[in-house]
């Protein structure tokens, strides 16, 4: 798989649907194990990934001071201040992009990140995992 952004957040975004805004709201990134958690193109929300919390996300962080300009989305580097060691297939090989609303059913998944992440795959060690975002920004539509 490589960098997406998901269709469905697409089709939010130009039908004007709740759930859309990356600013001045709580976007987040999951570290995820994508054999466990895979990419589909039919998921929306965060309720849609199979056994997510016991599966394929390994931790999650808030991106904190996300921006918008010129169709290009920032936001401060993460940290992942411990990922959890999982048995089975261990490895973490992706960055899952989406807007928490306090419910999964309305979290709206937003990208999906495995190409072109210093770092990626990595196996974790119950230590901090830095994510250092491209300079020209985390995802541009």
């Amino acid at each position: 798989m490589a960098n997406a952004i998901y269709p469905k957040y697409k089709e939010a975004l130009l039908g004007g649907l709740s759930n859309i805004a990356l600013t001045g709201t709580n976007v987040k990134v999951s570290l995820v194990n994508a054999d466990l958690t895979p990419y589909e193109a039919s998921t929306e929300f965060y309720s849609d990934l199979d056994d997510v919390t016991d599966q394929g996300v390994l931790s999650t962080v808030i991106i904190t001071n996300p921006t918008v300009a010129a169709g290009l989305f920032n936001g401060d580097d993460v940290i992942f201040p411990s990922a959890d060691v999982q048995s089975g297939d261990p490895v973490a090989e992706a960055l899952l992009i989406w807007i928490d609303t306090g419910t999964a059913g309305t979290s709206r998944l937003v990208a999906w990140i495995d190409t072109g992440v210093t770092g990626l795959p990595i196996t974790p060690s119950g230590l901090a995992i830095d994510v250092g975002w491209n300079t020209s920004g985390i995802f541009q539509l």
